[in-house]
């Protein structure tokens, strides 16, 4: 989500304030990363997708960049990271994408290398055969329609199937629920809802190698960022089984808004996230990473 009100600039201004201590219910914190770059493109990235090894990362930024990278680790920790080419996302006629057309939140990707991008801005998600490519944009449903401008789709995710997920950030059901929308090849529809609480908003989501639904969450204070991880079990008749995986004191944490559930060399469930700086100079982007329980 792009921050334009002076609440959520002073958050950002005030996160050089020691942090709190992470409640942590169930997961435990690996390794924080300050990633750093002088590119123009570098920043604002709102998510991201590792590959089975956790070794490389595909991110997307919230103004339409998309690139690869490898991540350099010592043990649990993560020590380097090195970029490779940076791509404009473009539009169906092959353009580069501005403004609210250009902001693209949510990532998932498929096992034959097509990438699913969600955009906020202008409701919709567009399919792309590789990196650079021209979009093929998805049909967009009348419930598209109503949705804020600045709250809908930052989350994008993939299950075994191949079907496609995306939920709002703000926008939410006429009960006060979050929606999530499944794209299955050929319609859109609302397989479920997810219960809101505590003052968390959706930024990202993925489907875990353990086949369960992982939504990261966010919150913003005037004294910065608090961050939660929670994941379900998908039924046929919805989800199950809700789990709250961590949850951060303000500051713990940049503006986490990226997510990647993967399994490392020792079979252990991982989450990589990695953090929107705004594209202000007293943020940063940081990749963080937590082991997770069974």
């Amino acid at each position: 989500m792009r921050i334009r009100t002076a609440i959520s600039i002073i958050s950002a201004l005030l996160l050089a304030a020691p942090a709190l201590a992470v409640d942590a219910k169930s997961a435990t914190h690996l390794s924080s990363y300050t990633w750093r770059e002088k590119a123009i493109w570098f920043g604002g990235f709102s998510a991201l997708e590792l590959s089975e090894d956790g070794q490389s990362m595909t991110v997307l930024s919230d103004r339409a960049n998309i690139l690869t990278a490898t991540i350099t680790r010592d043990g649990d920790r993560i020590t380097d990271v090195t970029a490779g080419k940076a791509y404009s996302v473009r539009s169906s006629r092959n353009r580069i994408l501005l403004g609210w057309a250009g902001d693209s939140e949510g990532l998932a990707i498929a096992p034959d290398g097509t990438i699913f991008i969600s955009f906020e801005g202008v409701h919709r998600v567009a399919r792309y055969p590789k990196l650079g490519s021209p979009a093929k944009v998805l049909p967009r449903p009348k419930a598209f329609e109503g949705l804020a401008r600045n709250g809908s789709f930052e989350g994008l995710a993939m299950d075994g199937r191949g079907r496609l997920y995306t939920l709002t950030e703000s926008s939410r059901t006429i009960d006060g629920q979050i929606p999530v929308y499944m794209w299955n090849g050929q319609g859109w529809s609302t397989p479920f809802t997810l219960p809101p609480s505590d003052g968390f908003l959706p930024v990202s989501a993925d489907f875990g190698p353990d086949g369960r639904f992982y939504v990261l969450e966010r919150d913003a204070s005037l004294l910065g960022f608090r961050s939660r991880l929670r994941r379900w079990e998908v039924t046929e008749g919805g989800v199950r089984a809700e789990e709250t995986l961590f949850r951060t004191g303000t500051g713990t944490h940049d503006n986490l808004e990226g997510l990647s559930v993967w399994r490392d060399q020792q079979g252990r469930l991982r989450a990589t996230m990695i953090s929107d700086d705004n594209f202000l100079g007293l943020q940063r982007t940081e990749l963080v990473e937590y082991l997770l329980p069974e």
